[in-house]
């Protein structure tokens, strides 16, 4: 199999993987495949029982596979173009090129689809023929599949689930309307090109999936049916795009991951769209048994989230909503564990109940409540959007997280603190320990946000709150300056040694420096990494090392970084850059955390960015390889910024301006002088194009809240941007 092109958004081979999980994916927000895969999913649509529950399948009418024969001197590629969000199979020979296109479309949502391209090169008129191989069958596992009449020419078929979630629960019915494929396709003699389109339109009633065949076969008719898609997708890359001049595998990576995140997102403009969340396989995968069967973990919150946050905000707003709609399961978790308030469940579907297949995962890991919150704060910072906590719900989560804490804490009268007891941390080798650092780390973050955005919307602040996060015990031994995972984890006797430690299995410890930004000394934060290093089990999950990359970056240490971030790409498979859980292969594919992770990496580590009650900080770090770093559409306080990256300079431009006057005026802010440079959008003065801002690389910029600066514990060498 030979990789062929330069482009880093096109991902081109002469042969496909022999393992079928690595195909593309073509997703949107509401439905997904994979290429040449039987079955599609549907945001939302789950079948099973509790631990059983998984994403139902539908068959795919898009499993379509072209084939030419005859042709003495064909040639095939197969290719990805991550710009159009399109795989086309192309098949050339000296008489034809034959094109096969398919699609999730990025802005109707409902819509799958493919297409066949036949265009003659030679003079000869004699008629071509493409076969077509489809292995469709009108059934489902997980649905009571039902003929309809025929509408339009094009077939019907609608169903609901077989089984609800929880007794009671919902029980979704799909209809499906798709133009019907032929076993092959002719190009007359008489003609030089020709071009046959198919649709699968999928909805919840009837006259809403008819409506939506309508309108994909009216763009049909006027020739604009891809081309819709194609705006869409130019749109979305317009305002979130990372160019690097660097190493082409380092770009198709970032592009790579960008994709497929940007695929699993509600699209611009859709604000009121009802999203499921994101799962690690993302919505192609998940059927029974497979890459977590399509449920919702913290990989949503934690790994995939923030990088979505920091250039759609209102696409962040969308999971946010997704955890405010299951809000009433994650109170029944927590009524039926015996505590107050809400606990989100490790494992989430359509209720927000429990699904977990093992209980005590779901029983234990409960750092899905700090990572549920830590969202919601992080989205709050970057918007200060009241209405949201205000009006839609979000206060209701904020609330009842803080509740759980409060009544899932036990009092040391030892220790005169707050232990959490009982729990398994990230590092899922653990299991029943006393006060995980990460756990209790974001728990007390999750509490202090309680109380300060309560205390801003001038709701009551229980005095619990205050009290409880005080005196919650975070374990630091300051002998030695490290974190211990939990309340008696041995680290052995040496920094930096392998299997000197107990084994950890993913990154967990790390965490503290980001994304909790947990105040340490930096030599605390240095003997973390030290420490944990190296007993992290290596063929552990892929988001792992990128965390460790993040933490050595924020000490400059470059090389160390560099080590961590090339254990990433053991997780990307070629040619279509999609990622393996683990290195080995094994674990869930189009692994969406690990590029989540990767991109963490890039946003939050090479840019240094760190999202902050009171500004956005920068601090940008570059390795070697890495000339410029370019990073469009960065968005703070409905603001759009560019920045462009490099070791002697850092550049900001805004490209949109906050509507609200209120929130409009930015100023970066160069810490080592204190030099405050206002940044505007100025559509007069320079023709159109906005204002640039130039600062030597490494000054600090920030942007203040109401003028006044705020710097964390071992960041003070950061740039900011603030606002006033």
């Amino acid at each position: 199999m030979a990789v062929v092109g330069e482009d880093p958004t096109i991902f081109t081979t002469d042969a496909l993987p022999s393992d079928t999980r690595l195909l593309p994916t073509m997703t949107n927000a509401y439905l997904g495949t994979r290429v040449y895969r039987d079955i599609l999913h549907v945001n939302g649509v789950y079948n099973g029982a509790v631990g059983q529950t998984h994403r139902a399948d539908l068959p795919s009418p898009v499993n379509v596979r072209m084939d030419v024969d005859g042709a003495n001197d064909l040639r095939e590629t197969f290719c990805l173009d991550t710009r159009t969000g399109t795989y086309i199979h192309t098949a050339q020979c000296s008489e034809y090129t034959a094109t096969h296109t398919i699609y999730a479309h990025q802005s109707l949502l409902h819509l799958l689809a493919f297409s066949i391209t036949i265009s003659r090169s030679a003079l000869e008129t004699k008629p071509i023929t493409v076969n077509l191989h489809t292995q469709f069958t009108p059934e489902s596992p997980d649905l009571d599949l039902q003929k309809g009449p025929d509408f339009l020419g094009a077939h019907y078929l609608y169903g609901k689930t077989l089984v609800p979630e929880v007794e009671g629960g919902p029980q979704p019915t799909v209809h499906m309307v798709w133009t019907p494929v032929p076993q092959s396709v002719t190009l007359p003699g008489e003609k030089k090109e020709q071009r046959w389109e198919f649709l699968t339109a999928i909805a919840e009633t009837e006259e809403d999936v008819q409506r939506t065949f309508c309108e994909g076969m009216s763009l049909i008719g006027s020739g604009s049916l891809h081309l819709s898609h194609v705006q869409a997708w130019a749109a979305l890359w317009e305002g979130c795009c990372v160019d690097v001049e660097g190493p082409l595998p380092f770009s198709q990576a970032i592009y790579g991951c960008l994709y497929y995140l940007l695929s699993a997102i509600p699209p611009l403009g859709s604000a009121n769209f009802p999203f499921s969340g994101i799962s690690p396989g993302g919505l192609s995968n998940g059927t029974s048994g497979e890459d977590y069967w399509g449920h919702v973990f913290w990989d949503q919150d934690t790994w995939i989230y923030p990088n979505i946050l920091l250039f759609y905000p209102e696409a962040a707003c969308a999971i946010l909503k997704y955890r405010i709609r299951t809000l009433e399961g994650a109170q029944h978790n927590a009524w039926e564990q015996g505590y107050k308030g809400a606990k989100f469940p490790w494992e989430s579907a359509a209720t927000g109940r429990e699904v977990c297949p093992e209980k005590i995962y779901g029983d234990e890991e409960i750092h899905i409540n700090g990572d549920v919150m830590l969202a919601f704060e992080q989205y709050f910072y970057i918007t200060q959007d009241l209405k949201l906590f205000q009006q839609e719900g979000g206060w209701d989560v904020v609330q009842a997280i803080a509740q759980y804490w409060c009544s899932r804490v036990v009092w040391n009268s030892e220790e005169e603190n707050y232990y959490i007891v009982g729990v398994m941390p990230p590092d899922e080798y653990h299991c029943s320990v006393n006060n995980s650092v990460y756990t209790n780390a974001v728990a007390q973050r999750s509490l202090n946000f309680a109380i300060d955005l309560g205390s801003q919307l001038h709701f009551p602040v229980p005095e619990e709150w205050k009290e409880i996060m005080k005196k919650l015990k975070v374990p630091l031994d300051k002998s030695r300056c490290y974190h211990p995972e939990y309340d008696g984890y041995c680290p052995g006797e040496g920094f930096g040694r392998r299997n000197q430690g107990e084994p950890v299995k993913q990154a967990d410890v790390v965490l503290l420096g980001f994304p909790v930004v947990y105040p340490m000394d930096p030599e605390v934060r240095r003997n973390d990494l030290e420490i944990y290093e190296p007993v992290t089990d290596p063929q552990g999950p892929a988001m792992t090392w990128s965390m460790f990359a993040v933490g050595w970056l924020e000490l400059k240490e470059i090389k160390r970084a560099q080590q961590q971030m090339s254990k990433c790409f053991s997780n990307i498979t070629e040619p279509f850059k999609i990622w393996v859980e683990n290195s080995d292969g094994s674990g869930a594919v189009n692994f969406l955390t690990g590029m989540g992770g990767f991109l963490q990496a890039i946003f939050f580590g090479y840019a240094g960015f760190r999202i902050s009650r009171s500004c956005l900080k920068f601090d940008p770090v570059y390795p070697d390889d890495i000339k410029q770093l370019n990073i469009t559409g960065v968005c703070y306080l409905g603001n759009k910024l560019n920045f462009t990256l490099t070791k002697e300079k850092t550049t900001i431009k805004m490209t949109r301006s906050s509507p609200d006057l209120q929130l409009s005026v930015l100023e970066v802010v160069l810490a080592e002088t204190g030099e405050h440079l206002s940044l505007k959008e100025d559509h007069v003065g320079c023709s159109g194009v906005p204002q640039m801002l130039t600062g030597n690389s490494g000054s600090q910029t920030a942007m203040f809240l109401e003028g006044q600066q705020f710097g964390e514990p071992g960041l003070q060498q950061a740039s900011f941007l603030t606002f006033g």
